[in-house]
């Protein structure tokens, strides 16, 4: 089955270049090299998870569709793809909604906030359990008899949408506001600002927000990132932060508020901590790490291999040799980890980046004389 998102990926490199130049053009710098580092590390990560999910996904939807299908179509029927596409951006705000509300749905979307910038790489940088979490909601699509096929175009769609209105650069798109989800909604999605948390959820469509009252429009300027920021552009980290969050949270508690803490919305707690207030999110400095040039440049040149190392494992995933995928992804992780802590500062982080090119070496003198 084809992997849309893997063919997007040359198109997702000219979009940003693209964005890049078009800033420059008008005077304004919407990326930060370090933080579009940490975004597209991050949708790297995504999608060689997806490597090894994606096959116990599509096999569960497969015996959904076989098993518990209440609904048959013909070939070439167009009723599964508008059933398909409507159901899919209506089940994609209720799991966005939640997953804003609910703590342990939000360690996992929350990968997606974490970026302080606003531009294309920030559309790229998601969770490696999104498919997991969201999963449950576009199951039912089975119960229609959408086949297989269908049920992953209509999601590739959605995500291949949203990609676009990841941007400063483009303002209000007058009547297509009331209907769309546009650059303008989404910035307000992304925000922290107070008037603005937990508001826009739609994918491709903004009704839904309209209609269930989470809709709120775009007019002071937006602070963009999570309200309790990570500090570092550790792409493997940010995996992992949100969790520990909860973790440490629940620590704290005592009794049985040490599992609703799980299930409560991620501002809860007993004591009822307040949120930043407008003043403190204007005046909140965005995070940079104390690192050279030269040291951020080597660390986007170390990674660029493993954009181009994902785009094929993705396409072969179907055919290659397990054993080869697996050393991706293991590659993959200690990547992201050294470039990561490159990109922190951190002590620890040449040892491994000699550690991992020293295994990078090994690996060529093996393949030569194999």
């Amino acid at each position: 089955m084809r992997n849309y998102i893997a063919y997007a990926i040359p198109f997702f490199l000219v979009a940003m270049a693209g964005e890049l130049l078009w800033a420059w053009r008008r005077g304004r710098r919407v990326y930060r090299l370090a933080d579009a580092v940490a975004d597209l590390g991050c949708g790297v990560g995504q999608q060689v998870g997806t490597v090894f999910l994606a096959a116990s996904l599509l096999a569960a939807y497969a015996w959904l569709l076989e098993h518990v299908a209440l609904l048959r179509f013909g070939p070439g029927s167009p009723w599964p793809w508008l059933a398909a596409l409507l159901w899919v951006d209506l089940a994609y705000y209720w799991w966005h909604r939640l997953s804003h509300e609910v703590s342990f749905l939000w360690a996992v979307h929350a990968v997606h906030h974490q970026s302080e910038d606003y531009n294309l790489a920030v559309a790229l940088r998601q969770a490696v359990l999104s498919g997991v979490t969201s999963f449950p909601f576009y199951a039912p699509l089975a119960l229609l008899g959408v086949p297989a096929p269908v049920f992953v175009g209509a999601i590739s769609l959605s995500t291949l949408y949203q990609f676009w209105i990841h941007t400063e650069l483009v303002g209000k798109l007058g009547p297509l506001e009331r209907v769309l989800n546009t650059p303008s909604a989404h910035r307000v999605h992304h925000a922290v600002n107070p008037r603005y948390l937990d508001r826009n959820y739609g994918a491709i469509l903004i009704v839904w927000d309209r209609l269930f009252g989470s809709y709120a429009e775009e007019r002071e300027p937006p602070v963009y990132g999570v309200t309790h920021p990570i500090r570092t552009f550790n792409p493997a980290w940010a995996q992992l932060q949100p969790w520990a969050e909860i973790v440490a949270r629940a620590r704290r508690l005592r009794g049985l508020d040490r599992l609703r803490v799980w299930w409560r919305s991620p501002a809860w707690s007993p004591a009822g901590d307040a949120l930043p207030s407008e003043g403190e999110v204007q005046a909140r400095p965005r995070h940079e790490a104390p690192v050279s040039a030269a040291r951020r440049w080597y660390a986007l040149l170390q990674f660029a291999p493993l954009v181009a190392l994902t785009f094929f494992m993705l396409l072969g995933q179907s055919s290659a040799d397990p054993r080869l995928l697996a050393a991706g992804g293991l590659f993959t992780l200690l990547t992201l980890v050294a470039v990561g802590g490159l990109l922190d500062g951190r002590r620890w982080a040449p040892w491994l980046e000699g550690l991992r090119l020293g295994l990078v070496a090994l690996a060529l003198v093996a393949a030569s004389v194999a």
